[in-house]
């Protein structure tokens, strides 16, 4: 079943109101502690989004960082603060921090975007917003890529993970993810780490294996060789790549970073729009997480994913829309120059936001566009805002 149209959007504009309404959201989501995952109520706190996130918390501070107002910037730097005191001995900054019982939660195999968000975080708050963060956090930030070197292998300088350990944290990506690699070689960038070129130069070859220039490097080789096989998105980056097995459901997300981050080159990036476009990931709204949904007959199908029904077919992370993705859409889109595009995208979006009288829902159908999941959501809010700044110029 292809999913519905993109809705048509009336005469009226809705970029201006839901920028508005974006604004009132995290104003009122906002704590002394920094930004919640999503407005409190009852199911929230069962699901801990009155907690900060690590990965929420640094990607909302990326809009509250330009959004003029002092209260949100000030709020951003609270929450990565907060992040930084409950920031494991070993580096690893958590996955949520739980402010009524005052501790972090790293979740069960780890989650490692947390610590890369919050990094990327840092350092456009500093640029953005005039904070002195990684000078005032410089030990934490230390902390910090010591761990994540400790993630990387030595030779591909791409970084392994175990599984579902990322936002995407009910699917089967393991080893070398593409969303959480694309975001390391964005930390190498703006830190003036080692190695970065190096990072590149293997992403490209390991999660677009279909290069005549084969690696000297054998292991190499033999993990393209075996993600070579039987792909259908040739035009995309592989999600994952692990010894003998890759993902080739096509993450949006991942896809998208390596873009905004200069990872893809000019003709392979609008090769990524143009398939995602023909695939319809922006419908029924910008944007679906992954392409094509796993199935349940697929090898990469895992029992797991059925828990709460949350991950079966256009479900959440397996196919559901998530507007804070339909963000970084709307960025891509303007990085390539396609504005009009990437104006449509945005009331797109705008719609998708103002279901059920602008309440900014966690995710929706991917066929059918049913608002589902935590109303009030944090960075739906701020990815809007900062794809609307974004119409001014670039960012990453």
């Amino acid at each position: 079943m292809t999913p519905q149209s993109p809705p048509v959007p009336d005469n009226t504009s809705q970029i201006e109101p839901c920028r508005e309404q974006a604004l009132y959201l995290l104003r009122h989501n906002l704590t002394s502690q920094g930004i919640a995952a999503a407005s409190v109520d009852p199911a929230a706190g069962n699901r801990q989004y009155h907690s900060i996130f690590g990965r929420d918390a640094a990607i909302c501070a990326l809009a509250m960082a330009v959004s003029g107002d002092d209260t949100l910037r000030d709020g951003a730097e609270h929450g990565l603060r907060t992040l930084a005191a409950h920031q494991a001995g070993n580096g690893q900054i958590p996955k949520y921090v739980d402010t009524l019982r005052a501790e972090g939660d790293f979740w069960y195999l780890g989650c490692i975007d947390a610590t890369l968000w919050w990094l990327v975080a840092l350092d456009f708050m500093d640029r953005h917003a005039g904070t002195r963060l990684r000078d005032g956090l410089s030990e934490h930030v230390t902390r910090a890529l010591h761990w994540l070197y400790c993630q990387e292998h030595p030779r591909l300088h791409l970084l392994q993970q175990n599984e579902a350990s990322d936002w995407a944290d009910i699917m089967p990506r393991s080893g070398f993810v593409l969303y959480s690699n694309a975001l390391w070689y964005q930390v190498k960038r703006r830190y003036g780490l080692a190695h970065a070129q190096e990072t590149r130069h293997h992403f490209n070859h390991l999660f677009h294996p279909y290069g005549r220039d084969l690696p000297e490097y054998r292991r190499l080789r033999l993990l393209m060789h075996y993600a070579r096989q039987n792909v259908h998105h040739r035009e995309l980056y592989l999600s994952f790549v692990n010894f003998s097995f890759f993902g080739d459901e096509g993450d949006v997300l991942g896809n998208l970073l390596a873009i905004l981050f200069g990872l893809a080159g000019n003709v392979h990036a609008n090769r990524i729009i143009r398939t995602l476009k023909q695939g319809h990931a922006d419908r029924p709204y910008p944007m679906r997480a992954v392409l094509d949904p796993i199935r349940r007959d697929d090898p990469l199908w895992r029992a797991y994913m059925t828990r709460h029904r949350q991950n079966i077919e256009y479900h959440y992370h397996n196919g559901g829309v998530w507007p804070f993705i339909g963000g970084f859409w709307v960025m891509a889109l303007m990085a390539l120059g396609k504005q009009s595009e990437a104006t449509q995208a945005l009331e797109q979006l705008a719609e998708a936001n103002r279901i059920n009288n602008w309440q900014f829902n966690e995710w929706l159908h991917g066929e059918s566009g049913e608002a589902r999941g935590m109303p009030g959501q944090s960075w739906n809010a701020a990815m809007f805002l900062l794809a609307t700044y974004t119409r001014s110029g670039k960012v990453f």
